[in-house]
């Protein structure tokens, strides 16, 4: 198992872009259509840009024409946590990682599964499936397997 402790407040200034210290440290959103992975239909996984706890497969992602990358659900549920979030106009359930507590985006109730994890591309970081074992991710291999 990888240790997904959380980096200093140095160390992730040091380590993320302006962007993914933004989304992931203050709650930010980035731009629909404008990011990494909103259309990216590659295979592979999805781990959190601070942390590398796994998040995501490609096999859950799908077009919800929203323009951020949305998933029907997560690869490892157990790394992620999400709290109630009141604002002056809407109700929206906030999604977390677990270990590093990064605001990845937000769960709605309209996903083909009924739900939508929609995420924000400057929170993840995308392992391709021919990168997994590169990676020290060798145990999702079995998953793009036909």
């Amino acid at each position: 198992m990888k240790d997904h402790k959380k980096p200093t407040d140095q160390e992730l200034r040091r380590k993320l872009t302006k962007k993914q210290y933004q989304v992931t440290q203050k709650k930010g959103t980035e731009p629909a259509f404008r990011n990494e992975y909103w259309d990216n239909e590659r295979e592979g996984i999805y781990v959190d840009v601070v942390s590398g706890e796994v998040l995501f497969s490609s096999k859950d992602k799908f077009d919800s024409g929203t323009g951020w990358p949305s998933f029907s659900k997560p690869l490892e549920p157990e790394n992620i946590v999400t709290q109630k979030e009141s604002g002056l106009f809407d109700n929206r359930t906030e999604v977390k990682s677990r270990h590093a507590g990064s605001h990845l985006g937000h769960l709605f109730n309209d996903g083909p599964t009924g739900k939508r994890y929609c995420m924000n591309s400057a929170a993840l970081r995308f392992i391709p499936k021919e990168g997994l074992e590169e990676e020290g991710y060798e145990e999702y291999l079995d998953l793009f397997e036909n």
